[in-house]
């Protein structure tokens, strides 16, 4: 194990562990108790909305633990590291995990390798495999971190054994940014996870004024992350606001469109996820 990550305090291991709590409940609850939560629905988490929470290395903001029509269980939140602060020593959990790093660098540990990574990288633990991040900074860092739960993620056995995409870092400063007509797009990852029949992560720049696309309608779970710059995000119709940091979550089927309300090109972060539970496209609007 890295020595940088022996000597963090172990009172950090207290931040992680509440965000595993939903996913150890889930192991143990009968399929009854486990839809006593609501499904989650379309909707925009504002980073200005967001409760800002005190942690022994930084700060947490909570954004959501529920199932939504893909998942099982979709938990997100937002972790704020001081600086040469660890969020835990290197753990394993079932679930599967992407961070996004939105401000700071930091030194990201998987399976005994570890790797320095600044804004806008992203993070893949593909379920079970050793994992932990520092703040290897001189300011404070801030990620948000995805952890999701499909049908058979407390079922070994039913795990995809050679998944497509495996445990990665993501490096910003990589990645090949492509020219389109309202701005650009960064391909970031797309595959199999031993969890997830497909998991997709690009990141897209749009101009002043513009949006990437019309309103539309997928039967796969949506989660957009904003990096910089203000989206206006319409669901059935209705605008909403989101700034920089925000989270927004576009459920199966839901009708939604996205344009650039601000001033300057915006740029965020699209992931999607298809699980055996993921429904079928829904049919074509009646003219």
């Amino acid at each position: 194990m890295p020595h940088l990550f022996r000597s963090a305090p172990l009172l950090a291991c207290a931040v992680t562990a509440m965000s595993l709590l939903p996913f150890v409940a889930a192991a143990a609850e009968t399929k009854a108790a486990a839809v006593a939560k609501p499904r989650l629905t379309s909707r925009v988490f504002a980073w200005g909305n967001l409760p800002v929470k005190s942690t022994p290395v930084g700060e947490r903001r909570d954004v959501a633990n529920n199932p939504t029509a893909t998942l099982a269980v979709f938990e997100c939140h937002i972790t704020t590291l001081n600086p040469g602060a660890a969020s835990h020593d290197p753990h394993r959990h079932p679930q599967e995990e992407l961070i996004i790093v939105k401000e700071g660098r930091v030194e990201v540990h998987i399976e005994g390798r570890t790797q320095i990574a600044g804004p806008g990288s992203v993070f893949l633990y593909n379920s079970n495999d050793a994992h932990a991040v520092r703040n290897a900074g001189h300011t404070r860092a801030i990620y948000w971190v995805i952890n999701v739960a499909s049908a058979i993620t407390h079922t070994p056995a039913a795990h995809n054994p050679n998944p497509t995409q495996p445990s990665a870092v993501f490096d910003w400063e990589k990645l090949t940014a492509t020219p389109t007509k309202n701005g650009a797009r960064r391909a970031i990852l797309k595959g199999s996870t031993r969890t997830l029949k497909d998991l997709s992560v690009h990141a897209t720049t749009v101009a002043v004024g513009e949006a990437a696309h019309g309103a539309h309608r997928h039967p796969d779970d949506e989660i957009v992350l904003v990096k910089e710059g203000t989206l206006e995000a319409t669901i059935d119709g209705v605008p909403h606001r989101a700034p920089t940091g925000s989270v927004l979550f576009f459920g199966s089927n839901d009708l939604h469109g996205m344009r650039n309300a601000g001033d300057t090109p915006v740029t965020y972060f699209v992931i999607r996820l298809v699980t055996a539970a993921t429904p079928p496209a829904a049919p074509p609007a009646k003219s």
